[in-house]
């Protein structure tokens, strides 16, 4: 394989807000979340039609797909694909404002 993942900056501090957050409550949960959502990106790039297509108003969000990492489905992957690479745009929670997130920063 040889593409790539690529993390937006806002992605990684998505990511890192939701380890520090879950990692409040437990630090073993946090450190699992880090494996799922490793495991996941590696699936994705393997396979990058494997997550959900999403639709926003916003140009810059078009083509953004979707994946819940195992064991947190209540999170959400939110990336796109580039030739064999991906672009993680947001790592989400499932209950935040999503359009609004993905609309301006797509």
């Amino acid at each position: 394989m040889s593409g790539r993942v690529i993390w937006r900056a806002v992605a990684e501090a998505d990511l890192t807000e939701a380890y520090l957050y879950i990692g409040n409550d437990s630090p073993e949960a946090a450190e699992r979340l880090l494996d799922a959502v490793g495991d996941a990106v590696a699936l994705l790039l393997e396979k990058p039609q494997a997550g959900s297509p999403r639709e926003f108003r916003s140009q810059r969000a078009q083509g953004i797909r979707s994946w819940a990492p195992r064991g947190f489905s209540n999170h959400l992957i939110f990336y796109k694909v580039s030739g064999d690479n991906i672009e993680v745009v947001r790592f989400l929670h499932g209950a935040r404002d999503l359009l609004l997130f993905l609309d301006e920063d797509g």
